[in-house]
C-alpha cells in the first residue's frame, strides 16, 4: 500500500474527503516526524511505537574498492511492533 492507496482507505473507513483525509495523515505524520527529531518517542496503542536510536560508528568496507573505512555514527528510527498489531499480522 502506497500514500495515495492510504489516503483512499482512509476516506472510505472515515468518511472523509479525499482531500480531508490527506490532509489529517500527512499532519499526523509532520507530528510524527517532529517529535522523532526532538529525539521523543511516539507510541501509538494497539499499532507500535516509533523510537530514534543511535548507530555507533563502525569500520566498514567500500565494496568497489574493498578499501576499509570509517562510518560515522548516526541517528536512526526504530519500530517495535504492538502486541495487536503482532497478533493480527
Amino acid at each position: 500500500m502506497n500514500k495515495s492507496e492510504l489516503i483512499d482507505a482512509i476516506a472510505e473507513l472515515s468518511d472523509l474527503t479525499k482531500k480531508d483525509s490527506e490532509k489529517s495523515l500527512n499532519a499526523t505524520l509532520d507530528a510524527i516526524y517532529k517529535s522523532l527529531s526532538k529525539g521523543e518517542e511516539v507510541s501509538i496503542a494497539n499499532f507500535g511505537s516509533f523510537k530514534v536510536k543511535k548507530r555507533k560508528a563502525r569500520k566498514g568496507r567500500n565494496p568497489r574498492t574493498g578499501e576499509e573505512m570509517e562510518i560515522p555514527e548516526k541517528n536512526v528510527v526504530s519500530f517495535s511492533a504492538g502486541k495487536n498489531l503482532r497478533e493480527n499480522v
